[in-house]
């Protein structure tokens, strides 16, 4: 975000285990996609050599990505490798992809949420995006319940949070880092599976979606998709 994010309600705001913003993480795809289109001159065979990379990346444990200092010349180095492998072997299988991040599938979080009217669920979302836009941590955390959690997936083809967050501080601080952006990355309220939900957009296009449950006037789960598969649909034509 282009403001300074009030942070007098939170400590070691942006630590590693907040996760890279949205705008960093979509650079860091394009730059390996656009590194692989090089040398292997398809769009598609590009993006699938980036999906091979980003498995990879997974399938390491979090001590071994932990350990790896700039995560961006790790990823370079083994989409150098994956093409390099392909060119030299075009008819070579690809692993199955392993299961991705779970998704607003997911039960709600707590026992029994409190219930909640529309309008409730409205005001909340639309004060968590005014939190958001002017990064003000200290409404953030008014409108996060305590046990809040926070899971974000990716699936697997963008490098987000990989482990659910719990918490109200370190639920806040991941979606301050995610969304810490420049002014041409918009954060509206739109309809998401038939109720408010959020939407950021790069440029024109959706880059994540926000899904909030609401339990009287806290949030007490968030889901953000930033999985590209799963943002085709609002990329494709029919959302405004």
């Amino acid at each position: 975000m282009s403001q300074t994010t009030r942070l007098s309600g939170l400590s070691h705001v942006n630590r590693v285990d907040d996760g890279p913003p949205l705008a960093d993480l979509l650079d860091e795809r394009r730059h390996l996609v656009a590194l692989a289109h090089r040398m292997l001159g398809s769009a598609d065979d590009a993006e699938s050599a980036a999906d091979e990379c980003y498995r990879r990346w997974y399938a390491l444990s979090d001590r071994e990505r932990e350990r790896i200092p700039v995560p961006l010349t790790w990823l370079s180095a083994g989409v150098d490798r994956i093409c390099r492998i392909r060119r030299a072997l075009p008819h070579r299988k690809e692993p199955p992809a392993p299961s991705a991040p779970p998704s607003r599938t997911r039960s709600s979080p707590g026992p029994h949420p409190e219930p909640t009217t529309l309008r409730q669920h409205d005001a909340v979302v639309h004060a968590v995006r005014r939190a958001l836009l002017a990064a003000d941590a200290d409404l953030l955390l008014s409108l996060l319940a305590p046990d809040a959690t926070a899971f974000f997936d990716g699936g697997g083809k963008i490098r987000t949070l990989v482990a659910p967050v719990h918490g109200r501080d370190r639920v806040a601080r991941s979606l301050l880092s995610l969304l810490d952006r420049g002014p041409h990355t918009p954060l509206a309220a739109h309809s998401v599976n038939g109720r408010t939900g959020l939407v950021v957009r790069h440029g024109r296009r959706v880059v994540a979606v926000l899904s909030l449950d609401v339990s009287g006037a806290e949030a007490v789960g968030v889901w953000v998709v930033v999985n590209p598969d799963k943002l085709r649909y609002w990329n494709a034509g029919h959302r405004p």
